[in-house]
């Protein structure tokens, strides 16, 4: 389902899926995905609303996606034997990210 959230960053209520809820001390955290603007953040219990019904019908500006059969893969130095050797990665790094994105732009 999705609602409506406070987002501290942009400063504007914006759509939201709920991924996530974290109970603190003083209330819930919510994780969320803003689906208009790609973005994850983290949301106060208090600043979710209820999506009022010909707003839930808008289609998303963003979507979850991955690339098809394109695996992470990272530099793999042997300081010992002094050689690198790129391999797989369990995750993507920050490097590849950052080039990634570049070429998106």
């Amino acid at each position: 389902q999705v609602y409506v959230v406070f987002s501290e960053e942009l400063q504007c209520w914006c759509r939201a899926l709920v991924e996530s809820v974290r109970r603190q001390a003083d209330g819930c955290q919510l994780g969320c995905f803003l689906v208009d603007h790609a973005k994850y953040c983290s949301v106060a219990s208090e600043n979710i609303r209820v999506l009022a019904g010909a707003f839930a019908k808008i289609p998303y500006r963003a979507k979850k996606c991955c690339l098809h059969c394109t695996k992470p893969l990272t530099l793999h130095i042997d300081y010992c034997e002094n050689t690198a050797k790129i391999g797989p990665a369990k995750r993507w790094d920050t490097a590849a990210i950052q080039h990634f994105r570049k070429l998106l732009d």
